[in-house]
Order: structure tokens, then C-alpha cells, then sequence
């Protein structure tokens, strides 16, 4: 139930242009990589000029666009995913004592109760916000016991985000309230500004919510495949109904479903767009130390 009307269409902001920009010069990048575009062919593909570019996209990734572009080759990504054989060792190289703790100073994961599942949320109430990110504009939705929704928008349109909220949790009471949700959408992505942990609320089967803790254990400027995340779950013949629910995924980025790739090294589909996972994780590996690159400048 909506309870509270709102104005749903803006012009786009300076911040959606940069990033709509640079999601653009990614996908040409990526499609083009073989070919070792210089930087004024990819500025005149976004039609901005090169030096506009460069600083630009220097000042969104921290690193310039062909290193970025290095990340996200599959000779990269296949490297990645043998520096572990299971998210456990992956876990482990993060320097926590267990593959349960990777996330601890993080993000904590409840699931509603059989209840609350049945009931499809009523009795809960969302508040939820559209805020800029920097993949992007998003709608975010947060109970009393965590954020249980965050959506990237596909096309700008907020009546439809907001429908999809609210068939995500038919019966919960919808109440907008974006000075509630605009520190909560900040953290997601600035961990330095997190004073406590950020709880996540989800509504899924009990195998949806296994698969979604599993992802938890990914660490950042880490991969792992779909096959991977069916053993840590101990149903290593599971992939397809591991692939729908890491598709399934109701909070972007928190839950880092972008972590999963296929094991020949292929960026597999994502639900808020292909060009935006590949941002997303080319922005993660950008800020790992110890992410190694390969002199292109």
C-alpha cells in the first residue's frame, strides 16, 4: 500500500549525464578493447571532448579508461578466478579468521519469518528514497530491521520502480521518505562513512536466502562462479537454480550478486543491465590494493 503521493519524473541530474556517459564509453571499451581505441576515438563515441573525458572517467574510476578496460578483459577475470578455489579461500585471504566474518564489520542478512513470508510483508512498513549513486540513480527501501530493497533504475521512470517495490512485498505499507533513505544509499557506497553495520532484510525461499548469504562471503575485487557458489552451498548441482536467485537478487551491490561470473572468464547477464555490472566491478577492482595492472595507460 502507497501512502504518501510524490512527484516521480525529474529531468536527469548532472551526476546521471556523468554516468550514463561513462557507461557508454565502458560497453565501447569492452566491445572494442582488441582493437586499442585511443582516447579521442572513445570521447567521440560519447561526444565529449578528450580531455573532458579523461578527467572525467579519472575522477569516477581513480584510474584512467584503458586500465580500467584491462580489468574487465576475460584473460583478467578467468585470473581472478583462479587465484581461489572456493569462496572460502577467498575469505580467508582477506585476512578474517573465517569465511562466516568476511562481512561482519559490514553487513549482517535476516530473513523474514515463515510469517512474514506468507503474509507477503504486511504489518511491515518500507520507506524507501531515489538518490544518485555512482552507478546511477536507485531506489532504495528500508524497514525498522534493515534495507530490503535497492534497485538501480533502468530507465528513469520512479512510478515503475515504485510498483516493483511494492509487488516485491505485496502487502507491506509504502511510505516515502528519502531523507530516511539518503544516508543509507550513501553508505552502501562510501564503507568509510558506516558507523555501524548495515542490516539487510529479505523475503525469499529458504534456498534463495542460502544462496544470498553465500554471496555475502565474496569479498570485494573477488569473483567466483555460479558452480562455485552451488558447493559452498552443498548443492554443487544446483547452477541453474543458483543462477535465478543470485537473478533474483532484491538489494543490489550490498548483496554483490555482480561477484558471479561464469568460469570461462564471460561477464554473465545482470539484472540492472550489463554495462552497469561491468562498471561496478571495474570501479571495485580499481580501488583493491594490490590489484595488479598491465602498463596501459
Amino acid at each position: 500500500m502507497l501512502v504518501q503521493k510524490q512527484e516521480l519524473y525529474r529531468p536527469l541530474t548532472a551526476e546521471q549525464h556523468q554516468y550514463n556517459t561513462i557507461a557508454r564509453a565502458i560497453e565501447y571499451l569492452y566491445t572494442h578493447f582488441k582493437d586499442q581505441p585511443d582516447l579521442e576515438e572513445v570521447a567521440a563515441q560519447v561526444h565529449v571532448s578528450p580531455f573532458h573525458f579523461q578527467r572525467m572517467f579519472t575522477e569516477w574510476a581513480g584510474i584512467s579508461p584503458k586500465r580500467f578496460m584491462q580489468y574487465l578483459t576475460a584473460d583478467f577475470l578467468k585470473q581472478k578466478l583462479m587465484d581461489f578455489s572456493s569462496i572460502s579461500d577467498a575469505a580467508e585471504a582477506a585476512g578474517l579468521s573465517s569465511q562466516s566474518r568476511v562481512y561482519d564489520l559490514f553487513v549482517t542478512l535476516e530473513a523474514v519469518t515463515p510469517q512474514e513470508f506468507r503474509e507477503k510483508g504486511a504489518g511491515i512498513t518500507i520507506e524507501y528514497g531515489f538518490h544518485q549513486s555512482p552507478f546511477g540513480e536507485l531506489i532504495i527501501g528500508a524497514t525498522s530491521r534493515g534495507i530490503c530493497y535497492l534497485h538501480f533504475l533502468q530507465d528513469g521512470d520512479h512510478q515503475k520502480a515504485v510498483e516493483h517495490l511494492q509487488r516485491s512485498w505485496e502487502n507491506a505499507t509504502l511510505q516515502f521518505n528519502p531523507e530516511k533513505t539518503a544516508p543509507l544509499a550513501e553508505m552502501v557506497f562510501d564503507p568509510s562513512k558506516r558507523k555501524e553495520k548495515l542490516h539487510v532484510l529479505v523475503k525469499g525461499t529458504n534456498f534463495q536466502v542460502k544462496v544470498w548469504n553465500a554471496l555475502l562471503k565474496i569479498p570485494s575485487g573477488q569473483l567466483t562462479t555460479y558452480q562455485d557458489v552451488a558447493r559452498g552451498i552443498g548443492n554443487p548441482r544446483a547452477m541453474q537454480a543458483v543462477g535465478s536467485a543470485v537473478g533474483a537478487n532484491p538489494v543490489a551491490v550490498l548483496i554483490p550478486c555482480h561477484r558471479v561470473i561464469r568460469k570461462n572468464g564471460v561477464l554473465a547477464e545482470y539484472m540492472w543491465g550489463p554495462e552497469r555490472k561491468k562498471a561496478i566491478l571495474g570501479w571495485e577492482f580499481s580501488r583493491v590494493p594490490g590489484t595488479p595492472g598491465t602498463g596501459i595507460l
